[in-house]
């Protein structure tokens, strides 16, 4: 927005800066950067109402600012893109210019000038934090930010899990910056439909850009790999910037001794020159798109954002609904790591690994409850992934990368010819990747997988990876498996399989349906989770445990499926996976000691060896609701209802059938 003040005005403030620093003139507009800016706070969370008119509102803008007396005794004439009020004490100054180039000077307004006036003052409020913006949405393809934080009478940059913040920030970060009173906001998590948004309006970015939608996948991964460390010089020439991303790309894949996934990722410019403007324009939007996400602390954090961001890519390009991937939704992984209680001594394996969110989830879980020593150890020496498609692998590399380890041994492979063997590492047990099997040393404690979805015609169902992965574990050891409902209930193969295989040769410890759109808009297949201890014939009369999850806290809107507290303004919605998790955990700790019956949702009960087709599905085993005597008196007057509808539709027509028979 145009800034409202005389020259001779300007002059005079500029006397109050602790160091020279030229503000613009007024015919520099801002207004491009003040909508982004407005866009970006509301899309965080942020209330973008005056907070002068309104009892809620949270951020002023340039005019609004003088409509507080305590603003307007500070700043005098001059005022920058926005004051956020972050409580009754502390606000937020961002000051916008319209290049990238400026963004030092816009920061250095934001803090020296503008923060400082606020400051020196003995008004209401303290400037906590400040931002510079600097960029133009059309012709500068974009902007960059940086944010610093007010600490012991210094600016010190804010971080996020450790990583310098390149984007706003939102009103749950900043809760931890007040309540901890550092620089850094750790455990961020961002909201999952922050990066599904950003990534679809990536993808349209990409495809205006010309970039092929099955090229898309690599260009992603090979920018997220180029923005690790600090990002490429976006002010260059298309050929430069694409060597620029390459070198990175390829340097930090070798750094993680990854260097032959190098080749999958590389960028390669249009063969037509006339087409380098716009493929340029679309990688710098796309990068600093990256950054407005702070995507270097979201990968850092403990969610696995990226699978979620990664998906959009999938949908759109590289055939994924054709090979049968389907990314299996992050609260699902976090339930079957906790549910098999994942140790740091635990060997992990995912044989369809995907972008890697059962390896995620299972350091994670980790992370949050061992010691630095066995965290280093376990990421190290502990995490294998096989995984089919060569795109896909690098995304869970990328994943891993993020998280500081690149050297877990997650490779491109078929996992029907591949193998696993015992290994010692300094003194930690760890494992090794053949190429054949070798008897009496398989390492592998814990399997946590989805496969892919059978292709029609295919012989690799579903439950084929699971007998290999079984074939890769140490007896005692647990696997948790997405597997279709037809593969717990067909009659042919399937039932052979249950019973000469899965029953005959292993202990079926838990059946967990979950909730019918569990992948909505990905695919429609209904899925339950099975958990099975390694190498031990399941005795007749040992319960299952048997579980029912209807609802996940998960609702559907525009193609995607969030969480209910994630919607704007929040919803509410059940999740039953908090109720069923202790109850399972002591099962598997105990199955013989723990017994459980809480109607729709649970119950141990042994498996029913008369029945022809040994059917395992909890929907046969957990109980109904006892009726109330409302529930009842409904039913009743539903059956009258349609009863007599049922009636009066059929005597129509038997008179109107008399009627012609006669006619």
């Amino acid at each position: 927005m145009a800034k409202k003040y005389a020259k001779s005005s300007e002059q005079s403030q500029l006397s109050l800066l602790p160091k020279p620093v030229k503000l613009p003139k007024p015919t520099e507009s801002e207004v491009e950067a003040y909508a982004f800016i407005r866009q970006q706070l509301r899309d965080l969370g942020w209330i973008v109402r005056d907070p002068s008119k309104s009892g809620n509102g949270q951020v002023w803008t340039q005019n609004q600012c003088l409509a507080d007396p305590h603003l307007k005794a500070a700043f005098g004439l001059v005022r920058p893109e926005n004051v956020i009020k972050l409580s009754e004490k502390f606000v937020w100054i961002i000051e916008a210019k319209p290049t990238r180039k400026e963004i030092d000077k816009a920061l250095a307004e934001a803090t020296d000038f503008y923060a400082e006036k606020i400051n020196a003052t003995k008004g209401q409020y303290k400037v906590l934090l400040a931002t510079g913006v600097a960029g133009n949405g059309e012709k500068d393809t974009g902007y960059v930010m940086k944010t610093v934080i007010r600490s012991d009478g210094k600016w010190v940059p804010v971080t996020i899990n450790k990583q310098e913040a390149t984007g706003l920030l939102s009103p749950d970060d900043v809760k931890v910056l007040l309540k901890d009173g550092g620089s850094d906001v750790h455990e961020f998590a961002p909201p999952q439909w922050l990066f599904t948004s950003a990534a679809e309006r990536i993808n349209e970015i990409l495809h205006t850009g010309g970039i092929n939608k099955n090229d898309r996948a690599k260009t992603i991964a090979a920018l997220l790999l180029a923005v690790i460390d600090t990002p490429p010089d976006l002010d260059t020439k298309l050929p430069v910037l694409i060597n620029d991303i390459n070198t990175r790309s390829e340097a930090e894949l070798r750094q993680n001794k990854k260097p032959d996934f190098a080749p999958f990722v590389k960028i390669l410019p249009p063969t037509n020159t006339t087409n380098h403007v716009k493929f340029r324009t679309a990688l710098v939007k796309t990068i600093l798109e990256l950054q407005n996400l702070n995507i270097r602390s979201a990968m850092n954090s403990s969610t696995d954002v990226l699978g979620q961001f990664y998906e959009v890519f999938l949908k759109y390009g590289n055939g994924a609904k054709e090979i049968g991937i389907v990314l299996t939704p992050r609260h699902v992984t976090r339930f079957a790591v906790e549910a098999l209680g994942v140790g740091p001594n635990d060997i992990v394996l995912d044989p369809a690994c995907g972008t890697g969110g059962f390896l995620v989830a299972a350091f994670d879980h980790v992370r949050r409850n061992s010691t630095k020593q066995q965290i280093e150890k376990f990421k190290r020496y502990n995490l294998f992934g096989i995984e089919q498609e060569s795109y896909v692998a690098v995304m869970a590399i990328v994943n891993m990368i993020f998280r500081g380890d690149g050297k877990n041994n997650i490779i491109e492979g078929n996992c029907f010819s591949t193998y696993m063997t015992e290994r010692t590492i300094n003194g930690h047990a760890s494992a090794r990747i053949t190429q054949a099997p070798v008897a009496n040393k398989e390492p592998v404690t814990r399997v946590l997988m989805n496969p892919p979805f059978a292709l029609r015609g295919s012989n690799e169902h579903e439950y084929r990876f699971v007998s290999h992965a079984l074939s890769l574990m140490s007896n005692g050891g647990l696997l948790f498996s997405l597997l279709p409902l037809d593969a717990l209930f067909g009659s042919r193969d399937e039932k052979v399989w249950r019973k000469d295989v899965l029953l005959r040769e292993h202990t079926l410890f838990s059946v967990v349906t979950m909730p019918d759109e569990l992948f909505y808009p990905a695919a429609q297949k209904q899925v339950a989770g099975i958990i099975v201890k390694k190498g031990v014939p399941h005795p007749k009369e040992q319960p299952v445990f048997w579980a029912r999850i209807e609802r996940d806290g998960h609702l559907k809107v525009k193609s995607k499926r969030l969480p209910a507290q994630e919607f704007r303004p929040p919803r509410t919605e059940i999740d039953q996976i908090p109720s069923i998790l202790p109850h399972l955990r002591a099962f598997i700790a105990s199955p013989t000691a723990t017994n459980i019956n809480i109607p729709r949702l649970c119950k141990t009960a042994p498996i029913d060896y008369n029945d022809p087709l040994l059917e395992l599905l909890p929907e046969a085993y957990v109980d109904s609701e006892k009726p109330s005597a409302d529930d009842l008196t409904k039913a009743v007057d539903d059956m009258v209802r349609e009863t007599a509808a049922f009636l009066v539709r059929f005597g129509k027509e038997t008179r109107a059938e008399t009627y012609n028979e006669t006619d």
